[in-house]
Order: C-alpha cells, then structure tokens, then sequence
C-alpha cells in the first residue's frame, strides 16, 4: 500500500530516463541534432549522457493511472481539452536519470463560456525531482472542461 498524498496533490509518477525512449522521442519529433542519439556526441557537448528531448516528460503519462487522475478532480473526460503546456527544465534530464513527479492543482475556476454556459479550467504542475531529489523539471498544464452540449 503506498503512502497517502498530501493535500492537493492530484498523483505521483516514477520512471527511468531510458535511452531507448529517447531515440523514440527524437525520430517521433524530427530532432536531428545527434546528441540525443550518440553518447559520444552528447559527452562532447558536456552532457553526461544523451540528453532527452523537450517533450520528454510525456512518458510520465504512460506510467500514470489517468482514469484515477480524472477521477479525482472529477472531471468528464468527454468534455477536457488541455488548453496549454510548458515546461520549465532545470537542467538536461539524460539517460540514467530517474525521476519523480508530483502533480498538484495550483488553480480551479468557473469561467461563462464564449457560446454560452460554463467551462471549468484546471491549472496543474507537477515538479519531477531526480534520485537525490533534486528538482530537474517542472511542468503546467491547463485542462479545459467545456460546457453540456445544449
């Protein structure tokens, strides 16, 4: 049994930067650049290892339990669009690394909708640390909930 989530935390995520997932990532993103891909090339560029790409952190979704996210902030799934994304990195995340996010909602309103009714926005970030709990990245997402069809 894992350990209770403190107030407002919505989830928490592990996984292993791996280098395979990072060759993934770089053809699935037209990335040429040949440190992602080449250890010598990312040591020459004063990498410790092959540096994943930008959108990296994604991988976290493949490790999460998304029915009990949405769930838990009691969001229709139907109706959620992801307004925005960014990300912060304080550092290269390369292979080898292994992370853990905390995913927490900063932000819950009620808008009125441009055609009418109400949208629910959700403002989320999560903080990825690395094995000696350093923070490495930080993410904000916008979930958008629209509005019942009238």
């Amino acid at each position: 049994m894992s350990d209770p989530l403190p107030a407002g935390v919505v989830d928490r995520v592990e996984y292993d930067v791996e280098r395979g997932k990072i060759r993934e990532f770089t053809r699935a993103t037209f990335t040429t650049d040949p440190v992602h891909t080449d250890p010598a090339a990312a040591r020459d560029a004063g990498f410790r290892d092959a540096p994943a790409t930008l959108t990296h952190t994604v991988v976290a979704g493949h490790q999460r339990d998304q029915r009990a996210f949405v769930d838990s902030l009691g969001l229709a799934l139907a109706r959620v669009v992801v307004g925005s994304v960014t990300w912060t990195y304080l550092r290269p995340l390369t292979a080898g690394d292994h992370v853990v996010g905390t995913r927490r909602v900063v932000d819950d309103v009620q808008r009125e909708g441009k055609r009418g009714g109400t949208m629910r926005v959700v403002a989320l970030e999560t903080e990825y640390v690395d094995a000696v709990g350093e923070p490495v990245v930080r993410l904000e997402e916008v979930l958008i909930e629209r509005g019942e069809q009238r």
